[in-house]
């Protein structure tokens, strides 16, 4: 059957037109995806928050506080790798207004919570949606990167740490000033949020249409690499994601504690410095993709990890002042290190960027609840110091990035 050639420039064209498309960074999408980040983080980062509060209202013990973080994380862990393998054969254009939907649900249960049932009850529906959320909205963030995956992934978690250090600052200004009733004024950030979602998901199903899964310029950035060498450098990077996770979930959900414990602060100011350290993660986690990008990622990887270190190992023997500026240094270290190694990751695996989103992930989040649950029964039946003590040695696993493989990043 001949073939015309009008018909053969014309696809030939669109081909190009599709091309050039795929490669154009979309800023305002990014922005969009970041601020979307913020808003659910934000949301989700009350829940750690008011730890100390459900800890008097309800008289819980350390453990009881671990296993909250842990039902609220690994809700979220066990679904993610799930959700992003699904999507990754099934796109769900409006999935991300579901997920903000679920968080909604699980806040405005935690908001009337009288029980220790009913918090683990509304953590589960909120981690739910953080399982909906993370590995879709990566997954956006990959489609409007035009190829400057580093920077995208740093711009959208530059969001969600953002979001985490206001969550707490919301609970000391509102939450411990009106009680865990004012949880429900901010259903209006999910609602917010959700409306935006829909529209990016409009957006993403014409983006699609543009966007291939660039497997053939993957599988050339990892010529000479083994799947059996691909899956040992996957399983450095959870390592590597497991050190990062541990150690910031111990300041995550037991920073307040330590710092009431140790230097007789109350409340609201150990909230203040906690909005510190999540302020600190935030400023740093955008430089990690960027420069990544620019010098390549395994050395982002191997600072970010190791070079916490030093510092970690001198915070428990400081005072407040020095405690606060310690913490502020390993915030802005630590920050850098996931968005290099989640864009790692999937350069290793092309084409599966939901699926490597959604497990990396969701580990981190199930190694936190995990962690959480640990750390709070090591605090009962030792100390807060030791506690800070012990996982001071963490980030020293980040030696293991000398045995990650080099390979040639994917660029637009």
């Amino acid at each position: 059957m001949p073939v015309n050639k009008n018909t053969l420039e014309l696809s030939e064209e669109d081909s190009r037109k599709s091309q050039n498309i795929a490669s154009q960074t979309v800023y305002p999408v990014l922005f969009a995806i970041s601020f979307c980040h913020l808003l659910n983080d934000t949301l989700q980062a009350i829940v750690p928050a008011i730890y100390p509060i459900l800890k008097e209202n309800l008289h819980l013990t350390y453990l009881q506080i671990g296993l909250i973080t842990f039902v609220f994380q690994m809700t979220a862990s066990v679904f993610q790798p799930l959700v992003g393998n699904f999507t990754d054969k099934r796109p769900i254009p409006f999935a991300l207004s579901y997920g903000m939907a679920f968080t909604l649900a699980g806040l405005l249960i935690l908001s009337g919570a009288s029980s220790f049932v009913l918090v683990l009850i509304s953590v589960a529906v909120t981690g739910f949606g953080s399982a909906i959320f993370h590995p879709e909205a990566s997954r956006m963030a990959f489609l409007a990167s035009g190829g400057r995956r580093g920077m995208a992934q740093s711009l959208f978690q530059v969001g969600g740490n953002t979001g985490s250090a206001i969550g707490p600052l919301l609970a000391a200004l509102v939450v411990a000033s009106y009680g865990l009733g004012a949880i429900s004024w901010f259903s209006t950030l999910a609602i917010l949020g959700g409306t935006i979602l829909y529209v990016l998901g409009r957006w993403a199903m014409e983006r699609r249409k543009h966007v291939s899964a660039r497997k053939t310029s993957g599988q050339k950035s990892l010529e000479g690499l083994t799947e059996r060498k691909i899956n040992q450098a996957l399983g450095i990077l959870l390592i590597l994601v497991f050190s990062k996770y541990i150690y910031t979930t111990c300041f995550g959900s037991y920073y307040t504690f330590y710092l009431i414990h140790k230097f007789g602060v109350d409340i609201k100011q150990s909230q203040y410095y906690l909005f510190v350290f999540m302020a600190a993660v935030a400023l740093g986690t955008y430089a990690g993709g960027p420069i990544g990008d620019r010098i390549g990622r395994r050395y982002v990887i191997w600072f970010s990890i190791l070079g916490v270190a030093p510092f970690a190992l001198l915070l428990p023997h400081a005072n407040l002042f020095w405690t606060n500026v310690l913490a502020v240094i390993i915030g802005l270290i630590l920050s850098s290190a996931f968005s290099a190694i989640l864009v790692y990751a999937q350069e290793l695996k092309p084409g599966k960027e939901g699926t490597i989103a959604g497990l990396f992930f969701g580990f981190a989040f199930g190694v936190a609840g995990i962690g959480s649950a640990a750390l709070g029964l090591l605090a009962d039946h030792t100390s807060l110091e030791f506690l800070f003590n012990v996982c001071a040695f963490l980030p020293l696993l980040g030696i293991l990035a000398v045995f990650l493989p080099k390979i040639n990043q994917v660029r637009a």
